[in-house]
């Protein structure tokens, strides 16, 4: 896995956002029944987004959260680094071999650099409105599809 599910629920909650495109507050027991994440669990990373400042607070009776930036200023990567931190150093060996580094490769180093190197550049190519955009769009083509199959029977 290259993240923690704590990293794919605060993804799934900040594209809940962006989809949402709200300028009111959204409670945390929305997104959690969203997705189907435990609230308690949903309601620590939150805390966490805010603390990266990639979410607001907003406390009182129409309170929640919202997105503390545009979507298209946040990139997945930022997410993930603000619950997961950031990526592990890179003379750490992915098969447990030490040391391992450029100067000393173990036989799967160079490989790895390359699947590290895709890996950032896709996290960070590709910002919370463009998925959130993506996500709604597959979204409608299913239950476009849904409904066709309801027609049909």
């Amino acid at each position: 896995m290259l993240y923690s599910k704590s990293a794919e629920y605060g993804i799934q909650a900040m594209i809940y956002l962006a989809v949402r495109q709200s300028e009111d507050p959204v409670l945390i027991s929305e997104i959690a029944e969203a997705y189907n994440i435990p609230q308690p669990f949903l309601a620590k990373i939150v805390q966490t987004l805010v603390k990266f400042n990639l979410l607001k607070a907003v406390r009182g009776r129409h309170g929640g959260i919202m997105l503390a930036k545009d979507p298209h200023e946040i990139h997945v990567q930022h997410i993930i680094e603000a619950i997961d931190g950031p990526e592990p150093d890179e003379d750490i060996c992915v098969i447990g071999l030490d040391p391992c580094s450029s100067s000393q490769p173990c036989p799967f180093h160079n490989k790895w650099t390359r699947i590290r190197s895709e890996i950032s550049y896709m996290l960070n190519s590709e910002d919370l409105a463009d998925l959130a955009k993506k996500v709604q769009i597959k979204h409608e083509n299913m239950m476009r599809e849904k409904k066709s199959s309801q027609t049909v029977s």
